[in-house]
């Protein structure tokens, strides 16, 4: 989404450089990392990102839409661990219904686990 939204803004002239929209997504935290490089590949994570976070699927409603249980697992994990570094960001467009902060809220002292 974040790729069509760059794109839309460029319609009428490039405001966003081409070489930001064409670089791999990457946390950049060491030299040459790509974040599919621990990641599942992007058509598979936001797949699992969208049902789990927009349609409010469980892991086993996600797991019965054909993705690995594991890989699954690992990701809601990953998303529900991290939820506390969501409340210390800086506010981010929201460009869906449901997007990370009010649109969604989950117990940050508590352990959450589905």
């Amino acid at each position: 989404m974040v790729y069509e939204l760059a794109e839309d803004i460029n319609i009428d002239k490039e405001i966003i450089p081409g070489a930001i929209i064409e670089k791999a997504p990457s946390a950049e935290l060491r030299p040459d990392q790509k974040d599919e490089d621990s990641l599942p590949p992007y058509e598979v994570l936001d797949k699992i990102l969208y049902y789990y976070i927009d349609e409010n699927m469980s892991i086993n409603e996600i797991v019965s839409q054909g993705y690995e249980a594991e890989m699954v697992h690992w990701i809601v994990q990953k998303i529900d661990n991290n939820e506390y570094k969501r409340r210390q960001a800086a506010p981010g467009l929201k460009v869906t219904s449901k997007a990370f902060g009010v649109g969604r809220r989950m117990p940050v002292a508590a352990r959450f686990e589905y």
